[in-house]
């Protein structure tokens, strides 16, 4: 069945949310720059738990509608995370993001100073 423009957009934005409060492996992989990764570790739990409770979005962090990118303070810091579309194999991008069974989110987490 091919979606709409509309269609896709909702599709790929309720796996991009379901995948982000969650964060379960069987959904897709987390990925933590050296930075976020250097962050004392109740730190980095702090950041974690922030990505996956973000709500923030509005035209101009989310222009497509997917939910896909975000930033946020936290204890001085500025960060950014972003979530990447790619084959199961993780070569090449997804040739159809709104198919989980063709996609692995990947959602990169980093420091704003590391971009």
């Amino acid at each position: 069945m091919l979606l709409t423009d509309n269609q896709t957009r909702e599709r790929i934005r309720d796996l991009n949310d379901g995948f982000r409060k969650v964060l379960d492996p069987a959904l897709g992989s987390v990925m933590l720059t050296a930075g976020v990764d250097a962050l004392p570790r109740d730190m980095r739990a702090m950041a974690i738990q922030k990505v996956a409770a973000f709500d923030n979005f509005a035209a101009g962090n989310d222009p497509h509608g997917e939910h896909d990118f975000g930033s946020f303070d936290l204890a001085g810091d500025k960060f950014f995370w972003k979530i990447d579309y790619y084959d199961p194999t993780l070569e090449s991008g997804s040739e159809d993001p709104t198919d989980p069974t063709k996609t692995t989110r990947v959602l990169t987490l980093m420091l704003a100073a590391e971009y």
